[in-house]
This record gives structure tokens, C-alpha cells and sequence, in this order.
């Protein structure tokens, strides 16, 4: 027998092109009249192909693309463009008459082809758009493109954090799975496809799972009519952004409920599960009582390796949910889906972490798996052998370690540890993860740097990997750590980051009055009471445009006060130096506000716009928040026609919809949606209900 979860649709693509607003202005550029072209470079997967694709879309050109297996195969790439013999002097007259000439994975082009993209770029008749991936040995012809001035080179980065949200926003991913999923591809759009594939696909569960200790058990509230229902919107949602909307390891029972199947997606990691919230798979340890975790942290985790019998069973936390199974799992009551738990080593996955996984140099193999098995802690330099060091050298310089300045040494790539950790065999597992980490100490440590920020007006990001880690494998976070990192998100701006944080921290401890009161705060609930050194209470009055109230409330000095000064002088440019400062220290939120407030106080037009452009940019990567000094802020960039449009769609209305509500043409509602992306410097409607004051948003 074979039970799997309720699916959902699968991946489409390609995603929406999201982000690279500069870039494709550059690409577009590029290819105008009289330009010669350009290179675009960048890691493999970081989304170059996409970029060129939507900078000529609609442009007459020719592509060609370099492969593996044609790479000794003379002008094997231009085969569809020219006869089967010809020689490289008559190529590039027949060439002559395109205009534009896409070259994709120019890196794997034969010698022949690279000396005729290298010769059409000499001759500057046709306009060269090249895709060139670092790190892979390219044709001299090809490198001498950029290297021999002969075209600009663009180096493509990794999509930034607030792209990575747009991308998936419509995906429903909790913010702290969204960080996640960033942080484990840095940038590698393709990997991040493959995961979220992997995340999402059903896995079939052997039928000896469901009898014994093994037998699937109801999820509370899980049920289709019941908050874990995967809603038709929620579907649309996950098809539109390439993702099955539903999670693996669920079957349907004859009531239409959704039962878990305790340990699916667990075989092969070397671990036992009998019970629903096994979060731990691949790390060589089983889950015993909530409770006796090290240092006192409320981790549950028992003797590493120990296989769970009926008896041993853990007991899931009231109201949480399945947690820690390397799937999507809905979050009960928000209607966004989490990962918690190991990464699913498909083969997709494991053909991108090779270069962690087949290592055969002497002791490198050896000093990965320690670092696997010993996070999320560092391992100290003084604990590997003398002999180890030249292994430690060479991980170092193929980029798989990091060493701290305290000699500190941790795997490079947030994937690698669980890849390795699955990959071990289950003795080798028994052996490297005996000793339960302290974790304790660790999370204090991250907490107190936090506050000490805090103290400081200063709300910069700081490594935190041990808090980081542990809730992405679904494990319990003590409340006064999550309520910390709640509430420094929320200075930061980040808004449903800090519901998520503060959720994160109810679920060990219900009640807990921090942790609720900052989730109050992240949802928009009015903010309570200001105590008296509650600097950010009484800063409250400076973002609701009564500087007034505040007056010698804040730290003289600080970056707060000279905000209130300004706003209470009415200082155009005095306000844009404010919040130039808050911005630096991280207030990203803050920054946005004193932005348009200078935007509204300022007398110079070209000067307010500025300011309200600068606005925009900042209240963009707010996760959506919507504050009193925000509103109206981008439907102010727009025409009475554009913000009407732009309203409709972002409420999820299509340009055919639009013009028979308003009684005009579609083609004229696409102009004006297309006139209103230029404007909020957005590409696609997916981004609307973050930018415009739709009911959907969060309220700070």
C-alpha cells in the first residue's frame, strides 16, 4: 500500500521575472542602436539566461547557445544558422545581417564559434548579448570579449533577500522559510527551484509505516475543513510561483481528514521516528520528552542514534502542528506554509552539493562530517589534529570551510551539513553526533548581542546562526530568545519576520506574555503603554507626525532625536539627512517614514520627489507594512487613470476584468499597468498588494 498527501499543482515555469531593474536597463540598453552588446557573467543558476530573455523580449534577434556535448564540434552551436560546411571568414559575412545575436552559456562554445562571436564583436555590425558563467574554464575568445574592451561586462550578484520574498511571494512561505530558502541557494534561482520541488513533491510511504508504532495519527486541526485546508487561493498561489501546494507524508482518511505519517521522507537518514514532530531526521538523534533538552533550552533530544519505540514516542506540542519533517507544513491560522526540518536530498539537490559530497583528499571527508554533525556550533581549530591542517587548507581554498577570526571552523554553505549528515551511514552517525550540543550558552550569547544592538539604536543584521538553525529544523526556541529576535526584527522593519519569530516562541510556551505582546505589535495592534526608558514607545509620536509629544523623551543626540528636531522645524532636507542615518543603523522602516515625511515638507518638486522615490525603495523590503506616514505614499507617484488600475489589480482583478469594470480596452489598461510599473519600479502586478494599501498587508 501506498498513502500519499493531498497533492496541489506543480512547478510552472518560468517564475515571473522579478527584480534587476538596473541590470535589465543595462542589457536593454545594450542592445539599442549603436551599442555593441554586452557580457553578462555570473555563477551558474543566478539568472542570467532570464535577464537577456526579458531584455529582448519582443526585440527581432537570433539565439545560440553553447552545450557540453557539442563542444568539439566546429560551429556545432551556429548549426541552424549556417550550412554544413563554410569557413569562419564566410560565417561572419553571413552573419553580417542580424542585428542582435543572443549567445547563451558562451562558456561551452567550441573554439570555432568563440573565434566567430569574437570576430562579429571586431566587425560591430551585429549587437552582442553574451551569457558567460564564472568559475568554468571559457575560450580565450570568449574571456578576450570583456578582457579586450571589446564589450561592457555586467557582473550578475545574487537576487537580493526583498527579491527572493517577491519571487515567492505568491508561494504563501512564511518569512523565516523564505529567509531559508535564500540563505541555501545564495542566489542560485535553479537550486532554489530544486528545492522547493523537493520540498513539495509526495513521497510514498512503504506500508509496513502504518501498523505499530509507526501508524499515521490524526493532526489536530489539520483536516480539509479545518484552518490546515489548502485553499483554492492558497493553489493558485502555489502554482503561480512553480509549487506544489501541499506537503508530503499527509494521507486522506475516509472522513477527508489529513493524517500525518509519522518519519515520511525519513528513510535512509539513519533515524527512527515513531510519532508525529520528529524534527531531526539526518542528524543522528531521536526525539524524546519535551523538556529535558541541554542547558535548560526546552530541546528535545535524547540519546543520539536511539531508535524510538512505542514507549519512547515524543509528545508533540499543543497547537503546533507537525513540525521537522523536511516538507511544507501549513502554519495554523496565518495561511503561509513553513520548512522546518533537513533538506530532501533528491538527486537534483545532491548533483549541486557534490563538490561537498565527493571528497576524497586525505581526512577531508573526515573534518566535513565533524563540522555536519557538530552544528549549528562551530568546531574550535584547537580540537582537530596537527595533521588535519593541510586538509583544513585545501577545503579552505576550494571555498568549503570558513575560519573565523577565534578559530572558529564551520562548513561555508548552509547546505552541506545536511547533506553530509544524510549521507552518513548509521554507525558513523552514532559516532560523530553522541554528545547532545549545549545549546544554551549560544543562544544567550546571540540574545545578549541582540539587546546590546538594541541598546544601541542600532539594528544592523549580526551572525545569529545557532537561533537560526535550530528553528529551521523545527526544534523549540527558549521564549525569551524568540522575543528578542522578534522585536529586532520589527525595529528593523521586517514585520512578518517578527510575527514568525514571535510564534515561534508560543509554541513552547503559550502564554507567554513577550512573545505575545510583540506579535500584537507585528500584526498592528495598537502599541501599549510606554514606559519610561520605552524609547521606541515614544518615538511612536515622531513616525505619527506629533514631534511634539516626544520632546526631551528620546536620547539627545541620537539619530531619533535629530528626526523629531527636524519634522518639528519642518526641515525638508534636514529630514532626508535623518533618515539617510536610520537607514545606515538599519532602521529600514523608520528611514521610509522620515523619507515621506520629507517628501510632504519639502518646497522643491524635484526635491520631494526624491525623497518619495527614496520612500518607495525603503517601504518596499518592509515586508508590506503599512504605517499612517506610508499611506498614499505610491499611489501619489501615479495618475488618477493609473492609481484606479492599479487598485483594481492588485486586488487580483485581470486587464480584461479591469476594462470591463472601467469600460475601456485592454490594450489601454495594459499601457497604463505598464506606465505604472516604470513608475513603481516594479516589473509585474505579483508585487502590487505589497507596494499599494491592500487589506492583505501587515500593519506596523
Amino acid at each position: 500500500m501506498r498513502t500519499y498527501r493531498q497533492d496541489a499543482k506543480t512547478l510552472e515555469l518560468p517564475w515571473p521575472f522579478t527584480g534587476r531593474s538596473e541590470e535589465l536597463e543595462r542589457v536593454r540598453a545594450a542592445s539599442a542602436g549603436g551599442r555593441p552588446g554586452i557580457v553578462v557573467t555570473g555563477p551558474a543558476g543566478h539568472g542570467k539566461t532570464r535577464l537577456i530573455t526579458e531584455a529582448v523580449r519582443g526585440l527581432d534577434h537570433v539565439r545560440v547557445t553553447g552545450t557540453p556535448e557539442a563542444r568539439d564540434l566546429p560551429l556545432a552551436a551556429f548549426a541552424h544558422l549556417l550550412p554544413d560546411t563554410v569557413s569562419l571568414h564566410r560565417a561572419v559575412r553571413a552573419l553580417s545581417g542580424v542585428r542582435v545575436l543572443v549567445v547563451d552559456d558562451a562558456q561551452l562554445l567550441d573554439e570555432t564559434s568563440a573565434a566567430l562571436v569574437h570576430q562579429l564583436a571586431v566587425h560591430g555590425r551585429t549587437r552582442l548579448i553574451v551569457a558567460a558563467a564564472d568559475g568554468a574554464p571559457a575560450p580565450g575568445a570568449v574571456s578576450r570579449l570583456w578582457t579586450g574592451e571589446l564589450l561592457p561586462r555586467l557582473p550578475l550578484g545574487p537576487l537580493p533577500p526583498e527579491d527572493t520574498a517577491r519571487l515567492l511571494a505568491g508561494a504563501a512561505l512564511e518569512p523565516l522559510t523564505v529567509r531559508r530558502l535564500h540563505q541555501a541557494c545564495r542566489g542560485d534561482l535553479r537550486l532554489l527551484r530544486d528545492l522547493l520541488t523537493a520540498l513539495t513533491e509526495p513521497t510514498p510511504v512503504p506500508g509496513p509505516a502504518l501498523t505499530g508504532a509507526g501508524a499515521p495519527s490524526r493532526v489536530p486541526g489539520a483536516a480539509f475543513t479545518g484552518a490546515g485546508e489548502p485553499t483554492s487561493a492558497s493553489r493558485e498561489a502555489f502554482a503561480g510561483a512553480g509549487v506544489s501546494a501541499s506537503a508530503p507524508g499527509v494521507a486522506l482518511d475516509a472522513s477527508d481528514g489529513l493524517t500525518l505519517l509519522p518519519g515520511a521522507g525519513l528513510a535512509g537518514r539513519g533515524v527512527s521516528v515513531s510519532a508525529p514532530g520528529a524534527g531531526l531526521a539526518g542528524r543522528g538523534a531521536s526525539v524524546s520528552a519535551p523538556g529535558t533538552g541541554p542547558a535548560g533550552t526546552g530541546v528535545p533530544v535524547s540519546a543520539p542514534g536511539a531508535a524510538l519505540g512505542p514507549s519512547a514516542s515524543p509528545v508533540p506540542l499543543p497547537g503546533t502542528g507537525p513540525v521537522g519533517t523536511g516538507r511544507l507544513e501549513s502554519v495554523a491560522g496565518t495561511g503561509e506554509w513553513a520548512w522546518r526540518g533537513p533538506l530532501p536530498v533528491t538527486p537534483a539537490v545532491r548533483e549541486r552539493l557534490a563538490p561537498a559530497l565527493e571528497r576524497s583528499g586525505p581526512g577531508e571527508r573526515d573534518i566535513l562530517d565533524r563540522l555536519a554533525f557538530a552544528e549549528p556550533l562551530p568546531l574550535p581549530l584547537d580540537e582537530l589534529d596537527e595533521r588535519d591542517l593541510e586538509a583544513l587548507e585545501r577545503l579552505e581554498a576550494d571555498g568549503l570551510i570558513d575560519i573565523g577570526e577565534q578559530g572558529a571552523v564551520t562548513l561555508a554553505h548552509p547546505l552541506h551539513g545536511t547533506a553530509l549528515r544524510a549521507a552518513a551511514g548509521r554507525l558513523r552517525a552514532r559516532r560523530l553526533g553522541r554528545a547532545a550540543p549545549a545549546y544554551g550558552p549560544a543562544l544567550d550569547a546571540e540574545r545578549r548581542t541582540l539587546v546590546r544592538q538594541m541598546e544601541r539604536l542600532d539594528v544592523r543584521p549580526v551572525p545569529t546562526p545557532v537561533g537560526e538553525w535550530l528553528v529551521a529544523h523545527g526544534i523549540p526556541l527558549p521564549a525569551r530568545y524568540a522575543e528578542v529576535r522578534a522585536r529586532f526584527a520589527r525595529l528593523r522593519g521586517e514585520v512578518r519576520e517578527a510575527a514568525a519569530w514571535a510564534r515561534e516562541g508560543l509554541r513552547p510556551a503559550p502564554r507567554d506574555g513577550g512573545c505575545r505582546g510583540e506579535l500584537r505589535l507585528a500584526e498592528g495592534c495598537p502599541d501599549e503603554p510606554a514606559g519610561p526608558d520605552d524609547v521606541h514607545a515614544h518615538y511612536t509620536a515622531v513616525r505619527l507626525g506629533e514631534p511634539g509629544r516626544a520632546a526631551g523623551r528620546l536620547p539627545a543626540g541620537s539619530v531619533l532625536a535629530r528626526h523629531a528636531d527636524a519634522l518639528a522645524r519642518g526641515d525638508g532636507p534636514a529630514l532626508d539627512r535623518a533618515a539617510e542615518a536610520l537607514a545606515e543603523r538599519g532602521f529600514t522602516l523608520y528611514a521610509a517614514e522620515a523619507y515621506a515625511q520629507a517628501a510632504r515638507t519639502h518646497r522643491d518638486p524635484s526635491a520631494a520627489r526624491r525623497s518619495r522615490t527614496r520612500a518607495v525603495a525603503l517601504a518596499r523590503r518592509c515586508q508590506g507594512a503599512s504605517t499612517p506616514a506610508l499611506a498614499g505614499l505610491v499611489l501619489g507617484e501615479l495618475t488618477a487613470r493609473q492609481r484606479q488600475i492599479v487598485t483594481l489589480a492588485a486586488a487580483g482583478l485581470s486587464n480584461r476584468e479591469i476594462a470591463e469594470k472601467l469600460t475601456l480596452s485592454v490594450r489601454t489598461v495594459g499601457n497604463h499597468l505598464y506606465s505604472a510599473y516604470t513608475r513603481l519600479g516594479t516589473a509585474d502586478r505579483t508585487a502590487l498588494p505589497w507596494l499599494l494599501d491592500t487589506p492583505d498587508r501587515e500593519t506596523a
